[in-house]
């Protein structure tokens, strides 16, 4: 059952710029020229589908209403709709859509009419129900509010009026009751003829009772409630009215016969709180509300000798009304109370907005509904009913939906219903989602292996394609236990494919993903990962190791910081040894805060395992195990031997030759430094050609390994720094930019912040050298000086052995200075 239909042409409303994302990516970029190249980039591109000159936004102008039909006859249920044609209607009955049929019709303009109305019999169905109008065009789909239709019904009167006997002057009350859809209309026949309704001693309230005042003796007769509706007429038992003669004129105190009942009214109804009072003299019938509020006067009127009439209720009406019935000229009373109740159906204080969002972004919708009782807000997607879960957030009691890392499957009509006991609303809103053609895909080999109790260090490859414009990536955390609205995020720099993220809780179970992003736009999830963190009582894990060869016989160790490991009484153990002998050299114990250290005097033709373990008040962890050969390096140096600025001689012998070639040399540096300031020229003297580029410490991050390394076992596949793997140089300008230094941003220093660590000569030592292979540079050519590694000695091993001394611990020839 469809109809096509066209809507008046509307201009799509343009693309907006993805304002959520805009502090992201400020944050992310290193210089004020990219941000200027953001701002400019070229408008996103809506899909395919998005309809050009006209609207696609698709609502009701008109939905249906709730109704009551007549068994067997016809019944018209109204929709129209506005959008983008075209637009394809369709019905629902209590949720199931309405087969085509020749019981009901489609009309052209998208009502439904029901040719005859019928109840169950027989087997066969009831036309009863909850009645919804869908709307569907290429954008999405819509559905109207619900309309409760129901068959006209007259039930048989279950109160009848009873006999009364009343005395002349006195109060004569009838009552009846009955059930009806719709509400029946009570009239009143006495004797079989219409009451005189002008007669002001005749109360006629709309729920069946009748009131007669100041009673006559022409009063007396038959009377019959007659209630009647589209659906059937009623007529009561006869009940006698018999009235006395004069009552005696004596003294009566007042009295309530019969009190306001409690109502529950839905607003722009008609509220009667009924009052009969009797005593002599005749009382004065008087209203008040409980809470002190005035009543107020639009709207109210008293029907009868004290029947209080509040038209059009509104919320405000609800409250306990209190009758009171005073003695004349005394402050004699009694009071009765009644509770009223107005409800108001659902409406909307906001609506939710179409909105149109890039890809990977955040949609949020908010839509915000009144009425009594509060309603109940529920999200539909297409018409379906929308839950949290996944990237799909409520909040607020359901008035804000989030939709994070969104995607084309997203794009779609999103409907806010807001229901309660008093009737439903609805208002739809559109999200488009924007494609940038040339995003990145998402991150690759995501994993998370947990570090302490605390920390957990999560790493990942690049994606595989489009990564030229990739300015930052961005770590999703939460609590695997927790719901996906906790989450959080952290910025890593677009250089960084390892993050450590501290601050979690022990033995708990963590979810992390990543994103990449660009100019253009967000990637996709990666798939996510989980690790939990390590007990309070648990050993470090195993930090990770890399290893870069300086020489033909030395070897540095690189690894990250872990402070936290002096704050629990920890550092790091190192061992090491040729993998021909079974014994290790060590443990050398350094302290949390060191991130590298130098091995030196080590045999040229072996290959050296080294291991790293991390330790605390709990014990050792697992160490990480490297093998390393230098050979490579060993033979290189051979080919194109580098100037040993440091060569030892015989121990405990002193060279008196040595001596002198010093001091000739110091005097030789003091005439050529005075020669040079007096010609206003700048550099260093007596440098090595060749050991820039044999002794250069390592540049970039710790991941960069030398050719010459072999990797026999231990590298773990995926791990940053996998040896044998080419990785893109890293910028340390811009990563110094994104990132503040290890202390400031919590990022560890690519560079090796041990003291024992190489680092660059900033004057030159007089020492045994050769004059082989040595020159004289001047000018900025001595700009470029090489590193001299190993000035500062490493700590000897805890046990007093003698281990293997660092380069700056090698037994150094007599030295001669020049004073």
């Amino acid at each position: 059952m469809a109809v096509q239909r066209a809507a008046s042409p509307r201009r799509p409303p343009a693309p907006r710029w993805p304002w959520l994302l805009l502090p992201l990516l400020l944050l992310l970029l290193p210089a004020p020229s990219e941000v200027l190249q953001l701002l400019t980039v070229r408008p996103w591109l809506p899909f395919p589908n998005a309809g050009l000159g006209h609207s696609a936004e698709l609502a009701f102008a008109v939905e249906p209403s709730d109704d009551v039909a007549v068994p067997g006859q016809p019944i018209v249920l109204d929709c129209k709709v506005e959008g983008t044609p075209p637009v394809r209607i369709t019905w629902r009955k209590n949720g199931v859509e309405l087969p085509e049929s020749t019981h009901s019709t489609l009309l052209a303009n998208g009502s439904l009419m029901i040719h005859h109305f019928r109840l169950e019999r027989g087997g066969s169905p009831s036309d009863e129900g909850d009645y919804e109008c869908v709307a569907q065009n290429r954008f999405g789909l819509v559905v109207s509010r619900k309309a409760r239709i129901q068959a006209a019904t007259m039930s048989d009167f279950h109160v009848h009026p009873q006999a009364t006997v009343g005395e002349e002057g006195g109060v004569a009350r009838f009552q009846c009751q009955i059930h009806g859809l719709p509400k029946p209309l009570i009239t009143w026949e006495k004797n079989r003829v219409p009451i005189d309704t002008d007669n002001e001693r005749y109360t006629l309230l709309p729920k069946g009772v009748l009131q007669i005042t100041g009673l006559r003796a022409e009063d007396s007769g038959i009377f019959h409630c007659v209630a009647s509706n589209i659906a059937s007429i009623r007529i009561s038992h006869g009940a006698r009215l018999t009235v006395s003669g004069s009552g005696s004129g004596a003294y009566k105190e007042p009295a309530i016969l019969v009190g306001p009942e409690n109502l529950t009214l839905t607003v722009h109804q008609t509220a009667v709180l009924e009052c009969v009072a009797t005593g002599n003299p005749r009382p004065i019938v008087s209203w008040s509300r409980l809470d002190g509020r005035p009543i107020g006067v639009e709207g109210i009127q008293v029907l009868g000798t004290g029947n209080l009439i509040i038209s059009d209720v509104t919320v405000q009406h609800s409250g306990v009304y209190v009758c009171a019935a005073n003695r004349p000229g005394t402050r004699v009373r009694r009071t009765a109370q009644g509770r009223l109740v107005v409800q108001a159906p659902a409406e909307f204080v906001q609506h939710p907005q179409s909105i149109s969002r890039p890809a990977g972004t955040t949609a949020m919708f908010t839509c915000q509904a009144q009425g009594e009782p509060p309603p109940h807000v529920t999200w539909l997607k297409n018409g379906q009913v929308l839950g949290p879960g996944g990237h799909v957030r409520l909040k607020n009691n359901n008035s804000t939906l989030t939709i994070s890392g969104i995607g084309p499957e997203d794009e779609a009509i999103y409907q806010c219903v807001a229901e309660n006991s008093a009737g439903s609303s609805q208002a739809s809103a559109r999200l488009t989602v924007l494609w940038a053609e040339g995003l990145p895909g998402p991150p690759r080999n995501v994993r998370a292996v947990s570090v302490s109790s605390t920390e957990v260090r999560v790493s990942w490859s690049e994606p595989l394609a489009n990564t030229k414009e990739i300015i930052g990536y961005v770590l999703h955390i939460r609590k695997a236990a927790d719901p996906p609205e906790l989450e959080y995020q952290e910025a890593v720099s677009k250089s960084t494919f390892q993050h450590l993220v501290s601050d979690l809780e022990p033995s708990t179970a963590y979810s992390f993903y990543i994103k990449a992003y660009t100019p253009r736009g967000a990637s996709s999830a990666s798939v996510p990962t989980l690790a939990s963190t390590l007990g309070e009582g648990a050993a470090p894990a195993p930090p990770p190791l890399s290893v870069r060869v300086l020489g033909s016989s030395s070897l540095q160790l690189l690894w990250e910081p872990w402070p936290r490991l002096a704050q629990h009484e920890g550092g790091f153990k190192l061992f090491y040894r040729p993998a021909s002998k079974t014994s290790f050299t060590g443990p050398i114990l350094l302290p949390g805060t060191v991130s590298s250290y130098n091995l030196s005097q080590l045999d040229p033709t072996a290959v050296y395992e080294v291991k790293l373990l991390a330790y605390n008040q709990h014990g050792d962890g697992n160490a990480t195990v490297r093998f390393v050969s230098l050979r490579g390096a060993s033979e290189r140096t051979a080919l194109s031997p580098p100037c040993d600025c440091r060569k030892e001689e015989a121990a405990n012998q002193t060279s008196t030759t040595g001596i002198v070639i010093g001091i000739h040399i110091g005097v030789t540096c003091i005439i050529f430094c005075v020669l040079f300031l007096l010609f206003g020229q700048r550099g260093r003297v007596l440098l090595c050609k060749d050991v820039e580029n044999q002794l250069s410490p390592p540049q970039g991050p710790r991941s960069q390994r030398d050719p010459g390394i072999l990797a026999l076992n231990g590298a773990r596949r995926g791990e940053r720094g996998q040896l044998g793997r080419d990785e893109k140089h890293v910028d340390m300008k811009e990563l110094e930019q994104l990132f503040p230094p290890a202390g400031a941003a919590g990022q560890p220093d690519p560079r090796p912040t041990d003291p024992a660590a190489p680092a660059p000569c900033e004057e030159t030592q007089l020492s045994m050298l050769p004059l082989q292979g040595c020159g004289l540079m001047e000018g900025k050519t001595a700009e470029a000086t090489a590193p001299c590694a190993g000035l500062a000695a490493a700590p000897p091993p805890p046990d007093g052995g003698p281990g293997l001394l660092s380069e700056g611990q090698a037994a150094r020839p007599a030295e001669a200075r020049v004073t």
